[in-house]
Parts: C-alpha cells; structure tokens; sequence
C-alpha cells in the first residue's frame, strides 16, 4: 500500500503543482487504516475504497476548486 500511494502521491503532485500550496510538506495523504480480523472478503474491501474515494475526491475538488 505503501508503494501505491508514494506512486499516486508523486503523480498528483507533477499533474497539479498548485497543491504545493494545499500541503505544506510533500505528503497528500492522511493518516488512516482498515482492519478487521473476522468475516472480510472482497466486497468489504471494495465497499471501504470506494468509500474511501468518495470521501477524499470531496475534499480534494473542494481544495482545488478555491484556486489553491
């Protein structure tokens, strides 16, 4: 997981350079987990990114959107 968010994190920041003014520091991640130790499957998973998407894609249109 960890990969994929350094590789995401450096893509975003060579896609859109305004978001150095967003996040002082060069992370754009929060700080944030899933765990379970009983009855998870694929479709949990599935159901927390997809949540979990929505939720930062929210946020970051908002910040982009002030012109930042």
């Amino acid at each position: 997981m960890g990969k994929i968010k350094a590789n995401t994190s450096r893509e975003i920041r060579q896609r859109f350079p305004e978001i150095k003014k967003v996040y002082w520091r060069n992370e754009c991640w929060s700080v944030g987990f899933f765990s379970s130790t009983v009855g998870i499957d694929e479709a949990v998973i599935k159901r927390y990114v997809e949540f979990q998407e929505k939720v930062d894609t929210g946020q970051l249109k908002l910040q982009l959107d002030f012109g930042f």
